[in-house]
């Protein structure tokens, strides 16, 4: 595994990667969809594989001495690991902008802890439905890229509404931290469960799709 995570991010990383990583510090922008800034993790997930497929980076690759059951553990991995950076990395972002004098976020949810749950979501349902969908056919990811941007989207719209029109989420949720930390802290926790179970699911799927494919 160690051999195979340094060929993802010697060999295989799109060198947009980093740069969509610093767009954490759009949370500082006023008055924005904040979810976009972790839709930028998927984006660099496509490129990623989108510039392997034009490199042959899985033919190279399943020419290994790897399973292909390890192929796709590696890529896994390299993906959590760009998601959690993009996580680690908007945290000073996030609380750079409550301690600056703007108002809150009136396009949704402010860059509080709550943002970081529902981002989680986010991320996992990414996961779940652009790993399930490349690696049916690793050639057709541009497909796979437009079904999980399209349910994303959906999903940013759905929650940015519920920070409008839900009150739980409007007067509990979308506040400045640490106001109603416990409802958010349970939030993050559920958020990290169901980002978990989406990409572990998205990981075995993944896995049985691919050992299937003649490559």
């Amino acid at each position: 595994m160690k051999n195979l995570l340094k060929k993802e991010f010697l060999l295989a990383m799109h060198p947009t990667v980093p740069i969509f990583l610093l767009l954490s510090a759009m949370l500082l922008i006023p008055n924005y969809p904040y979810y976009v800034v972790f839709f930028y993790t998927g984006l660099a997930v496509f490129f990623t594989c989108l510039s392997g497929r034009e490199n042959h980076d899985l033919a190279y690759t399943i020419q290994l001495p790897v399973a292909k059951r390890d192929v796709v553990r590696g890529r896994f991995v390299f993906v959590l690991l760009i998601e959690d950076a993009q996580m680690l990395i908007a945290i000073p972002f996030a609380i750079l902008r409550q301690s600056l004098p703007l108002p809150g976020n009136t396009v949704g949810m402010d860059a509080n802890i709550s943002l970081f749950a529902f981002s989680l979501v986010l991320l996992g349902l990414f996961n779940r439905i652009f790993f399930t969908r490349y690696y049916r056919n690793v050639q057709q990811v541009g497909k796979a890229f437009v079904v999980a941007s399209a349910v994303v989207f959906l999903y940013i719209a759905a929650v940015e509404v519920c920070a409008h029109a839900v009150p739980f989420v409007r007067d509990r949720l979308d506040t400045p931290d640490p106001q109603f930390l416990p409802e958010k802290l349970i939030a993050l926790a559920v958020g990290l469960i169901v980002f978990g179970l989406l990409t572990e699911f998205s990981y075995k799927k993944s896995v049985f799709l691919f050992e299937r494919q003649d490559l």
